[in-house]
This record gives C-alpha cells, structure tokens and sequence, in this order.
C-alpha cells in the first residue's frame, strides 16, 4: 500500500533589504538616535555622550586581537553582562565598545577589560587599531600573515593606543598581499610579490577559467598557449608587476615564494574629506624582510615614521597632510629612509587619481 504524500514545505522567501539596527542598540542611544547635543572624551578611551534631551551615555572602546576564539568572545559578552549593561559592539577596526549609562560604571569596566588584556583606548589622536586582511587562517593568496604582523606592530606601539598624543588620528593597515583588502592607511603594511607566477600546466586546463584569468591580469601581462598538448597560460614577464591577481582564479599561477616574498610600507591614504581630498597611499619602503613571527624590520620603520610625523605634525593634521606641508624630500630625510626609483609613481592609470577626490568640479 502506498504512504500518502505529505505536503511540499512552503519555498523560504529571501530577506531582502537591511535589518533594522535599532533593536539592537543600547536602550538610550535607540531613543536618542540623530538627537545628539554634544560628545566629549573624559579620557582615552571613553567617549562621552550627551542628548538635548538631557541622557547621558558612556562608551567604553577597547583593543582585541580581531580574529578570536569563541571563549573570547564569550569573556567579552561576559564583562557586558557583570560590568556593563549587557551590551557591546564590534568597531571597522576590530575594537568593542561597551556602553553604560553611569558614570560610576565606567571605571570598574576599564579595569575589568585591562585585566583581562583588552586595552582601553584608540580613540581621538591616538594610533589605531590595525584594519588587517585575514592572513593565513582565512584567506588562499597572502604571502605574508597579517594577523600576526598586526600583533606584534601593536605589541610596539600600545602606548600610542592608550594615550592621544598624536597630531590627528593615525590609521593602521596590514594586507597579507598586493590587492590590498586592508584599505588605505596613514601607514600600510603590505606584502610584496617579488617574482612573476610559476605555472603549473598540467592542472591549469582542468582548474582554470582561462579568458577569466587574462581579463584578470591588470597589464595584459598573460595569455592562452599550448603546453605539452593541453591548454595553458604563459606570462610575459616584461610586463608582469608581480601583484598576485592571477592567483586567486586560478591556484596553478602560484606566486608565493617564502624567499622572495617582501615587505612594502606606504604612507599617507586617507578616505575622509575632511580638510582635505581623499588621498592614495604612496609607496615609501620596499625589499623589508617577511622576517616572521616578529617582523622587527617592518616594525623599526613603522615607528620611524610615526615618531618624525608625532614630532613635526601639527594639530589636526593628518599623515598625508603633513607630507604634503613638508615635501617628499623633507619627509624621507626627518625618517631617514632611502629613495629609490621604485618610488615614482609612473603607473599609467595614475593621471586618474585625482577623479577619486569629491573636490573636483567638472
């Protein structure tokens, strides 16, 4: 005898569109959302909330590693619950801020986050926490780990995070490879590919999308051949600049070499217009060792850099901005670094740069 059909399960509609935020807001920022009179910073930080309609609110921003483990977050939800107001929330860069609603609970917090190694600080003219691509945990490409480049850079400049010492807010960036998912960045740490792709042809026809990955070479450095009788690709390496895109569409094309892999450092990028325009970073150290799990050499340039600009800048002046008050000569002689060919922007696409700015009229 034949079992009775049960019914279809109904066919789950998409969601569409963007949760609404509010419900998950500390109670007096949902109620005061766009109805802010003034902020302050009692210290580092902490920021100081204050509605016209008289509620007070504190945000207390710590410091993480970024990339935690689920008893890490757990600890994190845990000092909302006992020292906070069971709230909190993730940053761009990685930091959380817990909100209370008084003053008397803001010390307490502070000191509860600290003993358990979350710093307390980053906020106004401090130096950041570092935006930071996945590394080796997450991602297929890096030829580099940025996660730990991140920690042990932050291991050097804590005190910077703690304190607002600075001219202007100073943001951190580390990619594992040259597409760059870190961002721009008053300094970026970025990884350097020194040598073109070494060709597996044996794999390329049964893994690769051939058409994909030339349209994916931003120098038409790469084309379609025939290998020992299969499809393949080639590289004219006259033409290669060694960025790493090739990879990602097609594994075969690998590019990471644990001997010829570098570390470059670019300064002053900037995508705020305040001020000033939106600014690309410029390339301003090249050839640094990818000395893991320390990068000492990455690190002593980082600091070079950052104590010329905290020792010349002046008030509210961004890295970019003081680079261009000073000149480029002037710059690499206060940080003592080298200037080499490799640092003239001969790009072709460069003459566009200028079309990322909001202050270019037509």
């Amino acid at each position: 005898m034949s079992q009775p059909q049960s019914a279809a399960a109904p066919v789950r509609k998409p969601v569409e569109g963007f949760l609404d935020n509010k419900k998950f807001l500390h109670p007096k920022f949902a109620a005061n959302y766009g109805n802010w009179k003034t902020h302050d910073r009692p210290r580092p930080g902490v920021l100081h909330h204050v509605s016209k309609t008289g509620d007070e609110v504190w945000s207390i921003k710590c410091g993480t590693q970024r990339q935690m483990d689920h008893y890490t977050v757990r600890n994190l939800c845990d000092i909302a619950d006992s020292h906070g107001e069971g709230f909190m929330r993730f940053t761009m860069r990685s930091c959380v801020e817990f909100p209370v609603s008084t003053e008397a609970k803001v010390a307490p917090l502070i000191a509860e986050l600290e003993k358990n190694g979350f710093p307390v600080g980053g906020t106004g003219n401090s130096v950041s926490m570092v935006a930071h691509t996945q590394g080796w945990l997450h991602c297929d490409i890096p030829g580099t780990d940025a996660s730990g480049v991140v920690k042990s850079m932050m291991d050097d400049l804590i005190d910077e995070f703690r304190h607002e010492n600075m001219p202007n807010r100073v943001k951190l960036s580390t990619s594992c490879c040259e597409i760059n998912c870190g961002g721009q960045a008053d300094i970026a740490v970025v990884v350097q590919y020194t040598k073109p792709p070494k060709i597996n042809h044996d794999l390329v026809s049964a893994i690769c999308e051939r058409p994909t990955v030339v349209a994916r070479c931003p120098v038409a450095a790469i084309r379609p051949t025939i290998i020992n009788g299969k499809p393949s690709l080639e590289v004219d390496e006259k033409k290669c600049v060694c960025c790493g895109a090739c990879f990602p569409p097609c594994p075969p094309m690998q590019i990471n070499d644990p001997d010829a892999n570098k570390i470059a450092i670019w300064v002053g990028g900037k995508n705020s217009n305040a001020r000033s325009k939106p600014t690309f970073h410029k390339l301003v150290a090249a050839g640094l060792p990818n000395n893991a799990p320390r990068w000492p050499e990455v690190n002593a340039v980082v600091r070079r850099i950052l104590m010329a600009y905290k020792a010349d800048g002046r008030p509210w002046e961004r890295m970019g901005e003081w680079i261009d008050r000073i000149g480029w000569p002037a710059f690499f002689e206060k940080t003592d670094l080298p200037f080499t060919k490799h640092m003239i922007d001969d790009w072709r696409g460069g003459r566009v740069n200028l079309n990322a700015s909001t202050h270019l009229h037509f």
